[in-house]
Parts: structure tokens; C-alpha cells; sequence
């Protein structure tokens, strides 16, 4: 296992998933908006060791921004990338992580005013279900577009679910989707019912002093493949 040192100069590096991202043949380094992620993107250490047998791609320039799978939600099975534009994506931003991560269709929407990420609302689990907060979609028009993919295996949080985190859930492997135990905890009955019907069972994680930083366990995967 390999082990790489915190720092005081990157005290979110605990979501490196918003940093760094992989295919199968590259390994991509994402246009951070704030200067402390800007650090973290600047690590070579970590960028060397998942660009170990890939292309590297560093998603920058001209006033690109993209924290690649903090706004992206990616529907692997499809290849579809969900964009949920905020300040932390932008148009280019869209169009730079499409191309990196090699996808074959992309759908861009704006998320609600006061929303930074969208997997921290939405989740596509093993391109067989979705979770997802309806109101912190801009248009309801974008959101029910993408429940219509997913046909009766669409979970809408209501509010106490999505600020619990439930939306930041992720499923490894395609039988099995993690949450952390405050989602876990505050996610209803009919919504395990539809966990269920998708084919999922629910494992949990303890991980509340993480989720004051504003973020969950999703968050902290950045997925290898």
C-alpha cells in the first residue's frame, strides 16, 4: 500500500476525488478554483504515481475551472457525464473534462444557487439507479431529463436526506453502494425500499468529523481503474 504525507498547506486533501481522476488510460489533474486545492494539484508525488502507465492530462488554461468528479457525476456504464455547473465548473471547464475523460455523451445543467458540487446531491450507482435532491437543480426541467434514464430505480432526496449526505453515496462493487453512517442513519424506509429493488444492499462508514469539512464518502475516492 502507498502512503502519501498530509500538509498543512492542503487541509481539504481529504477529497482528492475533486483533484484527480482516472480512466483506464489517463490520469487527470483538475482546475482547481481555490488556490488551497491549487496546492494539491500541484503535488507531483501523486500525479506521478497514478500517471504510472497512462497519459497525464492536466486540465488548465484559459480560465478553465473543472474539480472534475466534484461537479462531474459519470454514468460509467453509459459513458454520459452529468456537468452541474457552479464556480467550481465552468463552460470550459465542461467541455476540457468531456475530452479528458473520454466521454461518449455529456449533459450540462446549472445547479441551484448556493450548491457547489453535484455529487454531493447526485449519485448514478452502477448506471442502474440514481439518488438525487431535486431542488438543488436550477431547472426541474434537468433534473427530471435525467430521472428519465434511470426509469423506476430514481431515489429523490428530501432535504434531511441530502443534507445528511445520502447523495454522496457510491457503489463498490455494482451489488453493494457506501454511504457514510450519518446518511445511512437519516435515509427513510421507502428509499432503502428502492436500494433494494435496485439490487443494492447499503454498507455504511463512520466518518462525521470529515463530513464538517462539507463533504462525504464519496468525496474521498478518487476511483482507479
Amino acid at each position: 500500500m502507498d502512503v502519501f504525507a498530509g500538509s498543512d498547506a492542503t487541509p481539504d486533501a481529504v477529497f482528492p476525488n475533486n483533484v484527480y481522476g482516472t480512466t483506464a488510460t489517463t490520469a487527470i489533474v483538475g482546475a482547481m478554483r481555490h488556490e488551497s486545492r491549487q496546492r494539491e494539484a500541484a503535488r507531483e508525488d501523486i500525479v506521478e504515481w497514478l500517471a504510472r502507465g497512462r497519459r497525464l492530462v492536466r486540465i488548465e488554461g484559459g480560465g478553465v475551472v473543472s474539480e472534475l468528479t466534484g461537479p462531474l457525476v459519470i454514468d460509467r456504464a453509459r459513458g454520459i457525464g452529468y456537468h452541474g455547473r457552479t464556480e467550481r465548473l465552468n463552460d470550459a471547464g465542461v467541455i476540457a473534462t468531456h475530452d479528458a475523460f473520454g466521454l461518449a455523451l455529456s449533459f450540462a445543467f446549472d445547479l441551484a444557487p448556493g450548491e457547489y458540487h453535484t455529487n454531493v446531491v447526485m449519485a448514478v450507482l452502477a448506471g442502474r439507479a440514481l439518488v438525487a435532491h431535486a431542488g438543488s437543480f436550477a431547472d426541474p426541467a434537468a433534473a427530471q431529463a435525467i430521472a428519465g434514464v434511470y426509469g423506476e430505480h430514481v431515489l429523490w432526496l428530501d432535504d434531511e436526506e441530502k443534507a445528511a449526505f445520502v447523495g454522496n453515496c457510491i457503489a463498490l462493487p455494482r451489488e453493494t453502494v457506501w454511504m457514510s453512517a450519518t446518511a445511512e442513519r437519516a435515509l427513510s424506509y421507502p428509499h432503502r425500499r428502492v436500494f433494494d429493488r435496485a439490487g443494492f444492499t447499503i454498507h455504511t462508514v463512520e466518518i462525521g468529523e470529515i463530513e464538517k469539512a462539507g463533504g462525504s464518502l464519496r468525496c474521498c475516492v478518487a476511483e482507479i481503474f
